[in-house]
Order: structure tokens, then C-alpha cells, then sequence
């Protein structure tokens, strides 16, 4: 049976972004990283007060921000992690208690793969962890957790972008395991490439869907989409490409605070982004709540809803 969860959570797993830089291992399907221009260390710094000021936002607008840090409890030292900053990659978590870690592409994101100290950080905080489930521990196929998945939690649905970070035998088979409908689809950049998250061009909300359709070329799929949409009464705000691939518009994440007020959190540029249309109808949905994270998005290639890992444990 599947899991019945909430489409929202109101407690996220953050990671320090202490290791900082430019992902020469990522850098080879992720269109969204750009080489800095300036040392290493001043790069380090802007990204380190960007996350600063947004794990203060969030718990100004009292949304629950648990801190992972890199060698908190840990008995061995760690590789640099340029892209520990964006967690959602390689764990979820379940209503169930399950922890769910999910096989990464490359080497050094394989590294960011922490269950032991993640575990502790949610026992610490209350939380209880009943199991851990490997997706595919060996790394021979690739599925890289809730940047590869778009989960509609309310309506048990799952959807994927497939690229080189998300197998679509995997993902169909992860699916089935869990309980959700699979929906599949291709979509490519201005310049003819897949993207390489589903969530920099795709975010569903609870009664609102954000997504760049004019990135998917094939009209069936597109048709599918959009009729699964209808079915599960989302409101659906089309991005352009430059909004996708310039402003990080599609890389936002719902969530709800203590007082059950939605919040929609997005960088700064996805705020500037999106037309003053766009927003109302998003303001509907949940207070905007834009986060100025430069430094991040221009070197890491990644936005918000990357640093943001949902955390939906139980309490003790």
C-alpha cells in the first residue's frame, strides 16, 4: 500500500555549503554552472552568507531549518563537497519513517552520502528513522532523489525528466515499490539537451503546478502532462525557457510553517523572474518568500528547492 502523506512539510534538512566550488564532475551535463571568475575563497564566503540569510529566513517565517553539518559525529574525514549544499539529491524522507537514499552520478556527489550522521541529526531533533532503503546502492543505474523526481504526494503520482541523472527503468520501477503512478517525459534546454533535474523545470505544489512546457517537444507527452494535471485540479503557471534556464523559476518548493500557513520559497532571481501574473496567481498558493543565493545558482548551477531537502519523519 502506499504511503499516505502530506503534500507539504514544515521541518527541512539543510548542508552548510563549506566545501564550496565550481563541480568539475557535474559541470558535464548541468548547463546551469558557470565558472567563477574570482578566488576560490571569496566564492566560499558569498555562498556561505547566502545560506546563512536563507536558513534565516526560513525560520523567521517558522519553518523548521536541521543543520547537517560536514563533521558532525563523523569518524572518518570527508573529500571536498562542492555540491553538498544541494542534499535533496541523494536522500527523501517518508511519513513511514523510511529513509530513502537514492544513487548519485558522480564520484564526488557519491561522497555527500552521509545515512549515519543524517539519522543522528533526526533522532537529536525527535524525529524517528524506523528503516533505511538503498533505491539502487551499487550506483549502476542513476537516480538522483527529488532533483530527478517531482513528487505529488496528495495524488500518489510521481514525475521525471529522463537524463543522464534519472533512468527511466529505475524510476519506473522505484514507482511501482512505492505505490505511485510513473509519469515520464523528455524536455531539453535551449540548446537541445535534456535538463538534468527534473526540478529546474518543474515544481508541483499542492493545488498549483509551475513547469516549462515549451521544454518538451514531444506533443503526446506534453498532452499526458497536462490532462494528469486537469484530473488532480492543479492550477498550472507555464514558465518560458529564459524564466527556466535565467531565473531558476521552475526550482521552488512548497512547504508550510508551524501556524500551517503555505509558504513557497524561490531565489531571488526566480522573484524577479516571473511576470507580476505569474506571482498573483502563485500568491494564491502560499506566501512568496525569495531567498538572495547569487553565488550558488551562477557557480553551482542549482537554486532553492535543491538546498532544501523535505524532512515528513515522524515525531517521537
Amino acid at each position: 500500500m502506499p504511503i499516505q502523506q502530506n503534500h507539504t512539510t514544515n521541518s527541512v534538512v539543510m548542508v552548510p555549503p563549506t566545501d564550496f566550488a565550481y563541480n568539475e564532475q557535474t559541470g558535464a551535463d548541468n548547463e546551469f554552472q558557470n565558472k567563477p571568475g574570482q578566488a576560490q575563497e571569496h566564492i566560499r564566503e558569498d555562498a556561505l552568507c547566502e545560506f546563512n540569510e536563507m536558513v534565516n529566513r526560513l525560520r523567521d517565517a517558522h519553518i523548521e531549518v536541521l543543520l547537517l553539518n560536514k563533521h558532525a559525529q563523523s569518524h572518518k574525514e570527508l573529500p571536498d563537497l562542492p555540491d553538498a549544499v544541494f542534499p535533496n539529491n541523494w536522500f527523501s524522507t517518508s511519513s513511514n519513517g523510511t529513509l530513502t537514499l537514492y544513487p548519485m552520478k558522480t564520484p564526488n556527489r557519491r561522497a555527500e552520502v552521509r545515512p549515519e550522521e543524517l539519522t543522528q541529526l533526526l533522532n537529536r531533533n525527535g524525529y524517528q528513522v524506523h528503516k533505511t532503503e538503498h533505491v539502487d546502492k551499487n550506483h549502476q543505474q542513476i537516480l538522483e532523489g527529488t532533483g530527478s523526481i517531482i513528487f505529488d504526494h496528495k495524488n500518489q503520482i510521481a514525475y521525471a525528466a529522463i537524463s543522464e541523472r534519472c533512468d527511466k527503468e529505475l524510476f519506473e520501477r522505484f514507482c511501482q515499490k512505492k505505490g505511485y503512478q510513473a509519469v515520464s517525459f523528455t524536455s531539453q534546454s535551449s540548446t537541445g539537451r535534456p535538463f538534468y533535474h527534473t526540478n529546474v523545470m518543474m515544481s508541483v505544489g499542492e493545488h498549483f503546478v509551475v513547469m516549462c512546457l515549451e521544454s518538451i517537444t514531444d506533443d503526446q507527452q506534453k498532452q499526458l502532462l497536462l490532462d494528469s494535471f486537469t484530473t488532480t485540479k492543479k492550477e498550472v503557471i507555464d514558465i518560458s525557457l529564459e524564466q527556466t534556464e535565467k531565473s531558476f523559476c521552475g526550482n521552488i518548493l512548497q512547504l508550510h510553517n508551524s501556524k500551517g500557513d503555505k509558504i513557497i520559497v524561490m531565489s531571488d532571481s526566480a522573484y524577479r523572474g516571473f511576470t507580476k501574473e505569474q506571482k498573483a496567481k502563485l500568491e494564491k498558493h502560499g506566501r512568496l518568500l525569495p531567498c538572495p543565493i547569487p553565488t550558488i545558482e551562477q557557480v553551482g548551477g542549482g537554486s532553492t528547492r535543491c538546498m532544501l531537502a523535505e524532512n515528513f519523519m515522524p515525531k517521537r
